[in-house]
């Protein structure tokens, strides 16, 4: 089976291991955004070790975001890629979502179409990439520090995307025309509405 596009791998909830392979199905559609740039240090026998920390945001501006932490950029944007979800097509996101990391709560909440997008800066740089053109943010906890920040709304727009159906998945009611848990619930309110 040979795949055509990045909806069946998603459909399908199949793995991506390789960033070339969003290189080969986005091509020149990803930007990214260098978020923040962060000196870490640890303490050796030798003295002190300095790293740097960078928070790189990549997105199509058209339904797709991840946003990764790693240790270089070049790596950064390599685990971005193949932390890549899907987001949903319209406007807006399609209900309260709420995403969470440490002690910061980033909640998204749908607006109608033309209102914008109410948000601090972070937040705003990622629903933009997702590809959002409406929404309020609320945030909760300790906002100033951006890795936090950014992971919860990474969190909060990911969420959206669980909220829809397959299309090739069978809806299931849970209100059949028939089956015993049916035929039990029916006595019962006829049994009720007899008293």
């Amino acid at each position: 089976m040979k795949i055509k596009s990045l909806e069946e791998i998603y459909l399908f909830s199949l793995p991506i291991k390789e960033s070339e392979i969003f290189d080969f199905f986005l091509g020149a559609s990803l930007k990214d955004k260098v978020l923040k740039i962060m000196p870490v240090q640890k303490q050796t026998h030798a003295g002190q070790r300095t790293r740097f920390k960078a928070f790189v945001a990549i997105g199509d501006y058209n339904g797709k975001c991840p946003k990764e932490v790693a240790t270089a950029i070049c790596g950064a944007i390599i685990l971005a890629k193949l932390s890549i979800v899907p987001i949903s097509k319209p406007h807006t996101v399609p209900c309260k979502v709420t995403g969470r990391c440490g002690s910061v709560l980033v909640r998204l909440i749908p607006t109608p179409r033309g209102t914008g997008i109410f948000s601090a800066p972070v937040p705003k740089k990622l629903l933009m990439m997702a590809g959002f053109d409406d929404c309020y943010t609320s945030a909760r906890g300790y906002a100033a520090t951006l890795g936090n920040f950014a992971k919860a709304t990474f969190d909060a727009i990911s969420k959206t995307y669980r909220r829809l159906y397959s299309p090739s998945l069978p809806i299931r009611n849970s209100l059949t025309t028939s089956g015993p848990k049916l035929q039990v619930w029916l006595q019962h309110r006829v049994f009720i509405q007899e008293k």
